[in-house]
């Protein structure tokens, strides 16, 4: 099947749920495989909103508290919302890669093994007893002469993460708490759930996409799309593309408000099919590698939104066009705007 640019895009927005589903949060992140979480308020947001009406950003923290969610480093070196299984599964075939190509940046910061052991052994026997915010784990490193100040520490949970000890999960106020990854069983076989649960909530995807997504050699992807049995192969504008199940068109989307990090954006290698050079450079202002909030139009980035803190006295929300839109449609904007209820 010949797709063009804009069908495309109008099945990706059907495939990532943007205009919601009848899910709960746990499903929804289940079916995605992984969510970008760098942005830990835009990562509760983006669940929020591809799951069941009704949803709120406390439905999203209460599955994490229930242990049905987690966040960790399971690719890439990025953190992302996932669930237990799903971290286990994807980290049996990109943790050592994370690892070796962390290896540098570990001398770099003075972190040999025998710092990393000390470190390992102070932390888990703690989680035992109870979660530990990031504070509480540098704190209990800082006690033990570990020390944790120009990265050191960051990297320690990041690494410990890594080979599958820890990861964010319950939350105390606004911030998560580590706790112990208890082990699971795993098989070779779930790179194929992996791939197939990419493709169906972002495609069509190009196997270039899921490679740079996953980390791995195009040739590991490729062999597990090719054992997905109802895996159809598309065009893009003359480019090859997966999606999964009978290819369906749907209609327009209209205005939708994504938030900061959404794997709208991020979930791609490729983002040309969803914003012009000009859209993509208003979300990372100077090129600082924060994601900000975009506006789509049928799903394109037309500009950037945030609503002003809960202290402020003016409420008005602050917008940026960097496309061009109709009066109708800027209409449309103010009224979504004025209906979004995540925060």
């Amino acid at each position: 099947m010949e797709l063009t640019p804009v069908d495309a895009r109008r099945m990706r927005f059907g495939a990532q749920l943007l205009g919601g589903s009848d899910l709960s949060p746990t499903d929804i992140v289940a079916r995605a495989v992984a969510l970008q979480g760098q942005d830990l308020p835009g990562v509760l947001r983006a669940i929020a909103i591809r799951s069941r009406p009704g949803t709120a950003v406390a439905d999203v923290r209460a599955a994490f508290d229930a242990g049905e969610l987690v966040r960790s480093w399971p690719m890439r070196g990025t953190l992302f919302a996932t669930t237990p299984a799903q971290l286990a599964a994807i980290l049996q075939h990109t943790g050592d890669r994370t690892r070796n190509a962390t290896v540098r940046r570990r001398e770099q910061l003075g972190l040999d093994d025998a710092t990393i052991d000390r470190a390992r052994g102070i932390l888990l026997p703690a989680l035992q007893d109870a979660p530990r915010t990031r504070a509480e784990a540098l704190a209990l490193w800082q006690e033990a002469g570990i020390a944790t100040d120009g990265g050191r520490g960051y990297h320690l949970i990041f690494h410990l993460a890594v080979e599958g000890r820890v990861h964010w999960g319950p939350f105390a106020g606004a911030e998560q708490q580590l706790v112990l990854t208890a082990p699971r069983e795993t098989d070779p076989d779930d790179l194929v759930g992996i791939v197939r649960g990419f493709v169906l909530a972002r495609g069509p995807v190009s196997p270039d996409d899921a490679a740079w997504w996953l980390k791995l050699p195009k040739t590991a992807v490729r062999m597990a799309a090719a054992r997905i049995d109802d895996l159809s192969v598309v065009t893009v504008d003359g480019t090859s593309a997966w999606v999964i199940g009978e290819p369906e068109v749907p209609g327009p989307s209209g205005v939708t408000l994504a938030p900061a990090f959404d794997e709208w954006i991020l979930g791609y290698a490729d983002r040309s099919l969803v914003a012009t050079p000009g859209g993509l450079a208003v979300q990372v202002p100077g090129g600082n590698g924060v994601f900000r909030p975009v506006i789509l139009v049928d799903g394109v980035v037309v500009g950037t939104w945030r609503l002003p803190p809960r202290s402020s006295r003016d409420r008005t929300p602050v917008v940026e066009l960097v496309e061009r839109t109709t009066a109708a449609t800027r209409r449309a904007i103010d009224r979504a705007l004025a209906a979004w209820p995540h925060g």
